[in-house]
């Protein structure tokens, strides 16, 4: 059970990111996510 959650959430986390780096610079002003902590803001959001 623990390698189908750790798979789901590294598959959010990707998700999330992809979405994110897509995002034009006023885009993520809007959300307060700078460019450089898209990854780190992914992990959060998805429990890694």
């Amino acid at each position: 059970m623990n390698v189908v959650r750790t798979l789901n959430n590294w598959r959010k986390f990707r998700q999330t990111v992809t979405e994110l780096d897509r995002m034009s610079p006023r885009e993520l002003e809007d959300l307060g996510i700078e460019r450089h902590n898209i990854r780190r803001f992914a992990r959060t959001a998805n429990g890694l």
